[in-house]
């Protein structure tokens, strides 16, 4: 019995390792290979670090759209900081407006109401329940399953949407239009604004079980 219980643990190890070494990073910790800048401000790699610089603009991926996959991304800020990952971009963005009226924001912020809170669909999702914010690392993933998008923040569910479901009316002109997202699209990394300064260091993703 205990060695087939120390069996069990041993398989259990593996398979967490086997897990984690299936992401791929699109993020090589050097340069910004495979990805493009649109809009105002930069980005720039630090230490092995993606540092947003001024704003508003969108640092995005080039190389491939993605669908039925996890996304991951690991990041780090002071209070009152602003900025968002985009996922569901149709078109390859040249501007950094495109991606917030075709695509999702979700959000990296933790200023206003729960409709504006780290890990909803910026302005279009109330947060499930409020995530334990680091001060350290924080890990955010992003499921697309389908016409389904759920996203998690240090482990804890924030949002669980599928298109079609009822969102808030549009309030200000600065909020994304409503309307459905293809299930296939790009991603990219926002830098907001000039006071804002976010820190990522792991931007990889996965695809889902088939």
């Amino acid at each position: 019995m205990r060695f087939l219980f120390l069996l069990n643990v041993f398989t259990l190890i593996v398979s967490c390792q086997i897990e984690d070494k299936s992401w791929i990073r699109l993020f090589n910790g050097k340069d910004l290979s495979g990805w493009e800048h649109v809009g105002e401000g930069s980005f720039e790699v630090v230490d092995g670090m993606l540092i947003t610089k001024g704003g508003m603009g969108l640092l995005w991926y080039t190389k491939q759209k993605f669908q039925d996959c996890k996304i991951k991304v690991v990041f780090t800020g002071q209070d009152k900081n602003n900025a968002g990952v985009f996922i569901r971009i149709p078109e390859r963005p040249i501007e950094a407006w495109m991606p917030v009226n075709k695509g999702y924001e979700v959000q990296i912020d933790d200023r206003e109401d729960e409709y504006h809170k780290t890990g909803v669909l910026y302005s279009m999702t109330k947060a499930k329940a409020k995530p334990s914010m680091v001060r350290k690392w924080n890990t955010m993933v992003i499921t697309l399953d389908g016409n389904r998008t759920l996203v998690e923040v240090n482990g804890t569910l924030i949002t669980d949407f599928v298109e079609g479901n009822l969102v808030p009316e549009k309030k200000y002109s600065w909020e994304p239009d409503r309307g459905p997202r293809p299930i296939t699209g790009y991603i990219g990394l926002q830098n907001h604004g000039l006071d804002d300064l976010i820190y990522f260091k792991e931007v990889s993703f996965k695809k889902l079980k088939s």
